[in-house]
């Protein structure tokens, strides 16, 4: 289906080609997962296999790509687009109607399909990712989840032969994102639809690919830094790998599991070493008074209630995990928060000033707010330029608290520092919007997905530069869908359902919840384990280099109230699991 010969691929003003010598056959049929480091060239191999690069970005090909006979890049994507449906990383880079059902319906317009037709494609699709209550919505309305869904759906309502996804679950809760896969697998095994999509969180995808494509970044060798096979052959030569994998590996469980059920089965046979004592936290109490305190914050979107009665709080050097499935309201939280919305009612101070009333300009000169989408951030010149503006806009750039150098540096971006922002991949676009509300070191961090586009090397590195800013005194709020990220990172964990918040607790909470629980801990149940380090320190396991992501720093620092299992925790653990199921019934609840 699908026939890559030698491919060599350079952006426009690039020295150097973000592929080359690409050799790769995908036949008819395939659910193809390509990974590889943030940067590699993922989303660049994407675009030619519909003809968007060249024939949108610019730039030189050389070699050739082919798709059901067709070349790519002599025929482009007006013709293409027939055969291969594309998602973006961003949905509402392919959006071009406000509705709904209008979006969805869009390309079958153009393509002249039969109006009863159509009605039928469009209800599809619409029932397939559970879209039908928000038929009528206008986009600018939903959650980054729902419009990420509604952009598969309007690939899917064309019917190609081929359907290329970029990231399509990065915006998605659990429940949602194996919603949509589970859809991807019944279109692949009952159509025989060709899947080729590009993620970070393996965990999500890996129980549904046949093959593994890892693209390494190294654009030297005969086989352009391409290793390809089946999942579990290719998981055994690279470091990119889940929980699961990774714990397989380090306890040497062959077959290497891929999914929680196949883990099980080895999790089983293994006995807790002498560190079976209780792995409690030692943590800081609740003493201390709050850096940010949300005091029943209310919101309603066009007298819709979005938030209700909600409160929480940040202490300086804690890392609070705001959760809960999409159109929650955890992003409205965070607008609020910052000024872009004005609450109904509640209050929201930083160390006891009130927030509610200033300009978000004002704000922000002491809370870092990134949002979903970094693009909406950058617009300098260059990385190092988008660090210069905002110290120049607080008057901080002869003297500015963090040298930008050094904090670009800590981010992985040294190398890109002259490169225009937008040329860069997401999760390096992520990475220098990140910079850009840190430069100033604010006093809280307000951060919505930021690990969207970063692989898992990546996020440890985050997960390290928040741990240094924490150990400095800085507060960080962060809004994820990742659990895993959650498990490593949070000295809390809040969790929004419906606008309400239904748990706040230790991160051990997650343990018991049936949508949020991370991989370790659905192989262990009723040990309370959370990350790879809990296991093998459990164990009696050493914990490998490379998987040591701060564990001792983190088992020291977070902070909640008492241990688990105490009678404190209990009554969370019980609301979460029952309501985080009764969630799960309700995949569409209101809000943003």
């Amino acid at each position: 289906m699908i026939h890559l010969d030698h491919l060599t691929y350079t952006y426009p003003g690039s020295s150097e080609p973000a592929l080359s010598n690409v050799t790769l056959d995908i036949a008819e049929g395939e659910f193809v997962l390509v990974v590889g480091p943030s940067g590699a060239g993922k989303s660049t191999l994407l675009r030619c296999i519909n003809g968007l690069a060249p024939h949108f970005t610019g730039g030189t090909v050389r070699g050739r790509i082919s798709v059901a006979g067709h070349d790519s890049v002599v025929e482009g994507p007006q013709s293409l687009s027939r055969i291969v449906g594309f998602v973006f990383q961003d949905p509402e880079a392919q959006f071009v109607l406000d509705r709904v059902e209008d979006e969805i319906a869009f390309a079958l317009e153009n393509g002249a399909v039969p109006p009863a037709e159509m009605r039928v494609r469009v209800e599809e699709v619409l029932h397939l990712l559970d879209l039908a209550p928000l038929r009528d919505r206008p986009l600018e309305t939903l959650s980054g989840g729902e419009k990420q869904r509604v952009a598969i759906a309007a690939a899917l309502a064309f019917r190609p032969r081929v359907l290329v996804l970029d990231e399509p679950t990065s915006q998605l809760d659990p429940q949602s994102a194996e919603d949509v896969l589970n859809a991807l697998t019944r279109l692949n095994t009952d159509l025989g639809l060709t899947i080729v999509l590009a993620e970070h969180r393996l965990e999500r995808v890996l129980p549904h690919a046949d093959r593994l494509v890892y693209l390494s970044g190294e654009i030297s060798g005969e086989d352009g830094g391409v290793l390809s096979g089946p999942p579990r052959q290719v998981l055994r030569q690279i470091d990119l790998t889940p929980p699961l994998v990774t714990l397989g590996k380090a306890l040497g469980w062959e077959p290497l599991p891929l999914t929680v059920k196949e883990g099980r089965a080895f999790a089983r046979r293994v006995e807790p070493g002498a560190a079976e004592q209780s792995l409690c936290r030692s943590r800081l109490g609740d003493g201390a008074d709050p850096l940010l305190c949300v005091e029943r914050l209310s919101f309603a979107y066009n007298g819709a209630s979005t938030l209700s009665d909600v409160s929480l709080t940040v202490r300086a050097g804690e890392l609070v995990a705001l959760m809960g499935r999409n159109g929650s309201g955890k992003t409205t939280l965070l607008k609020c928060i910052v000024g872009l919305l004005r609450p109904c009612q509640g209050e929201v101070t930083l160390a006891g000033k009130p927030l509610i009333g200033q300009e978000t300009a004002r704000i922000c000169r002491q809370v870092g707010y990134l949002p979903q989408e970094p693009d909406d951030l950058l617009f300098a010149d260059t990385v190092a330029e988008e660090l210069s503006v905002t110290l120049r806009y607080h008057g901080l750039e002869d003297q500015p608290p963090l040298p930008p150098t050094q904090l670009l540096e800590r981010l992985g971006l040294e190398g890109v520092m002259a490169v225009y922002p937008r040329d860069l991949s997401v999760g390096q676009r992520q990475r220098v919007a990140l910079g850009a509300v840190t430069v100033t070191h604010p006093r809280l961090l307000v951060l919505d997905e930021p690990t969207r586009g970063l692989d898992y090397h990546a996020k440890q590195a985050l997960v390290r530069l928040l741990r240094e800013w924490q150990a400095e005194g800085a507060g960080v709020l962060l809004v994820t869908h990742d659990v895993e990220l959650a498990a490593q990172a949070a000295d809390r964990v809040v969790i929004l359902s419906q606008g309400e918040v239904i748990a706040k607790d230790a991160p051990e909470v997650l343990t018991v919840s049936p949508l949020f629980a991370p991989q370790v801990a659905r192989l262990f149940p009723g040990q309370e384990w959370l990350v790879v380090e809990d296991a093998l320190s459990a164990l009696g396991k050493a914990i490998p280099d490379d998987e040591n992501i701060e564990v001792r720093a983190r088992l020291s620092r977070h902070q909640g109230i008492g241990c688990p299992g105490s009678a404190a925790d209990s009554s969370s653990r019980r609301i979460i699991a029952d309501r985080s199921t009764s969630a799960a019934q309700d995949p569409n609840p209101p809000g943003a």
